[in-house]
């Protein structure tokens, strides 16, 4: 179920905001996913004064479940706001009021009705597009209508003027059929953000609500300059999606996926796990690069998925010593799952399975790392810690037989996927997240302690989906929602 180039390819990560000091080209500001952002004049008590920008006013068509991304180049006199939507259509907005500067419509997206299962209606564009800052280019996955019927395409659009460049789309199903593998795009979702990694283009695929037909965990390795499908990896097992909302995460060696449950696999055949993948999808077999709990065969049977958040790469630092290098994962299980990254450790060969959630956990998480210590935020139904909706913070030790303990949660109704701000890097970091499905407010805890440092008051919103993630720039928050992109700022 895999191809690989006989080359490696040389594999590094992009600085996050190398470009331009307010770009974010990538879901959660960076290859590692980390969700961190550096904003200068939101400190704790600026953030007390956080308010809708009613002078920003956006309009757009579809539902949004992708992050919206900011492209500023330097010497621009404004940014632009990428948006995307189910409806396949992409749209710049001017950064100050909501104006559209350009807009493009891709082909027509896909009813549920013409889907054999699912929850998205119409299903277009749900993974977070990807910019190519030294190529001026936005790269987009979505779900068409065709002839043929529904096709998971890869797009490029110049962020000039948003026009399809030569020799694009993709058609994936088409390619990957050439390479031998099997991929059906109408059972194939695109749930996950697209990836920029070593030159090369990351796109990877699970499964619908509702897990219908014969579909496969896959990630599809793209030449963007020529355009190839180079490479790919499959799960030997069907089902074992890859639907994660950042998808491949990366350390600057090597990509991380997280895999859901798979179907009638009687041994373990990637599915419930953190893979390690190498420069061209090589499937190496060994068990550094693989971990999966011991239960994963009840894992699969009571459809209780590892893979409900992306594998994120994490340094712990050591004092006098290099840090420690781990893996972080959050399963439907409710727990949390830390594995050394030097050696993954195979079947059940993790540091410490913790249970931190009487529910399933499914957004993605942030990691804040300092100096004085590594933590790790997410939201979750319930835990013993806290009654109802919720927001959590872990710490993350280097050493000991518990590295992971409880730090703080506190009340939140809803389930988006938390960002931390720091004014440095270190200073006044708190934690943000919107109440997606549940109150539809903007929410902010100051990140040593939980305390609630902006309560939401005035910033009802609506047309929020699951998963909704804010984008920060220096000057102001955005948030994807039905038709529309809120704006929120501070004095």
């Amino acid at each position: 179920m895999k191809h690989s180039l006989a080359a490696a390819l040389l594999i590094s990560t992009l600085p996050t905001l190398s470009y331009a000091a307010s770009s974010v080209i990538t879901y959660h500001n960076g290859n590692n996913r980390h969700g961190v952002y550096t904003v200068p004049g939101l400190t704790i008590a600026a953030a007390a004064n956080m308010q809708r920008d009613n002078a920003f006013t956006a309009s757009i068509t579809g539902h949004v479940y992708a992050q919206p991304l900011f492209w500023k180049p330097k010497g621009a006199e404004r940014g632009l706001v990428i948006a995307a939507t189910e409806s396949n259509k992409v749209y710049a907005l001017d950064e100050n009021t909501g104006a559209t500067v350009w807009q493009r419509s891709l082909p027509a997206s896909v009813p549920l009705s013409s889907l054999p299962c699912g929850n998205i209606d119409p299903m277009g564009i749900t993974g977070t597009p990807v910019i190519d800052p030294a190529a001026r280019v936005l790269y987009v996955g979505a779900m068409t209508s065709t002839g043929n019927g529904p096709r998971q395409k890869v797009f490029a659009l110049s962020l000039t003027d948003g026009s399809v460049l030569p020799h694009w789309p993709l058609d994936v199903q088409t390619e990957l059929t050439k390479q031998g593998a099997t991929f059906s795009s109408p059972v194939q979702g695109e749930r996950s953000a697209l990836l920029l990694y070593g030159n090369r283009l990351y796109v990877n695929y699970g499964g619908h609500f509702g897990d219908c037909g014969n579909y496969f965990g896959t990630v599809v390795q793209i030449a963007p300059d020529k355009p190839k499908l180079e490479a790919n990896w499959q799960t030997r097992a069907r089902g074992g999606g890859i639907w994660a909302q950042g998808g491949l995460a990366g350390d600057g060696t090597y990509l991380y996926i997280t895999t859901g449950n798979t179907f009638g696999a009687d041994e373990w055949a990637d599915g419930e796990a953190i893979i390690r993948l190498h420069a061209g999808l090589e499937r190496t077999g060994r068990t550094k690069d693989y971990f999966a709990p011991s239960n994963w065969q009840s894992l699969d049977d009571s459809d209780a998925d590892l893979g409900g958040t992306e594998a994120l790469p994490l340094n712990i630092a050591v004092p006098g010593e290099k840090p420690a290098k781990r893996v972080i994962a959050f399963g439907k299980d409710g727990k949390a799952y830390l594995v050394d990254r030097r050696d993954l450790g195979g079947i059940g060969g993790q540091i410490q399975a913790l249970q931190v959630s009487n529910s399933g956990i499914r957004t993605a998480p942030a990691i804040l790392e300092t100096d004085a210590g590594t933590s790790v935020a997410f939201t979750n139904s319930t835990n013993t810690h806290c009654s109802g909706g919720n927001i959590q913070m872990l710490s993350v030790a280097a050493t000991g037989s518990s590295p992971m303990a409880f730090q703080w949660c506190t009340a939140l109704s809803g389930g988006g996927a938390p960002i931390i701000t720091t004014t440095d890097g270190k200073a006044d970091a708190i934690v943000w997240a919107v109440g997606a499905e549940g109150d539809n407010l903007l929410h902010g805890y100051n990140a040593s302690n939980g305390n609630v440092v902006f309560s939401g008051s005035g910033t009802n919103m609506s047309g929020l989906h699951h998963f909704q993630t804010i984008l920060a720039t220096r000057n102001r928050f955005y948030i994807g929602a039905d038709n529309t992109v809120y704006a929120f700022k501070w004095k």
